[in-house]
């Protein structure tokens, strides 16, 4: 897996270098030792894994991650254990205080192959751009901030320039537009039901015929979405043999 180790810290980011050649399932590809310096590093790179320091001059490590569009998968380098808790709301694999003993790191990198076990592999002729279901992603609203698999997200709606998710019990709203996320969405698992709504297929409990040719889709979680009559013939395209 590549990965990238960010910590403004020299010493610190070369012990973890070394502590890393143990594990050679690990590639690191580069290092950063700023926010600034990571962020063009990771578009360029797209590493699949960032070791991360919190406290670092300029913006800190979760800053860092609210700029990201696509987040890699994430362990938490740190000398303060204030942050712990902070940490998984961020969703992060592991949070590992400095200085990194070496059976700590085992156990991080145990759960991270743990969760690519559980994730089934991008598909080969998935455009570069798109993201798939099993891709997580930064999503903030006011104070509060997570990573979400796409997959948890059941639904998408408009309001106005921006876009309401739904996983869990949470609904926050993003500045991304419905027809941005159509472009950044896998077709073959998210749908475009109407004007208003794009539902994942995954989450669809049942399909009701509706008026004048429309459907009515009804999502696990309680949902109800109706699925236009333009639209009607090109879901049950989609869902047929």
């Amino acid at each position: 897996m590549k990965a990238m180790i960010i910590d403004d810290s020299r010493l610190a980011r070369k012990e973890l270098q070394v502590l890393l050649k143990q594990h050679s399932e690990i590639e690191i590809i580069d290092q950063a030792a700023n926010a600034i310096e990571a962020l063009e590093k990771i578009d360029q790179q797209s590493p699949e894994l960032i070791f991360l320091d919190i406290e670092m001059p300029g913006k800190n490590g979760f800053e860092l991650l609210e700029e990201l569009t696509k987040a890699p998968k994430v362990i938490f380098t740190t000398a303060y254990d204030e942050y712990a808790i902070k940490s998984f709301e961020y969703n992060a694999l592991d949070y590992l205080l400095k200085p990194i003993k070496p059976e700590r790191l085992q156990k991080a990198l145990e759960k991270l192959s743990q969760e690519v076990t559980n994730t089934t592999s991008e598909p080969e002729d998935a455009p570069k751009e798109m993201l798939t279901e099993h891709d997580q992603v930064f999503v903030k609203d006011g104070e509060q901030c997570w990573f979400v698999k796409l997959s948890d997200i059941r639904l998408f709606q408009i309001e106005g320039n921006n876009t309401r998710i739904f996983f869990e019990n949470h609904q926050p709203l993003i500045t991304r537009s419905l027809g941005y996320m159509e472009q950044r969405l896998d077709p073959r698992k998210f749908f475009r039901a109407n004007r208003q709504h794009i539902i994942n297929l995954q989450w669809i409990d049942k399909i009701t015929p509706w008026f004048s040719g429309n459907l009515k889709v009804s999502l696990k979680a309680g949902e109800e979405i109706e699925i236009s009559r333009r639209q009607a013939n090109k879901f049950k395209e989609l869902l047929s043999f």
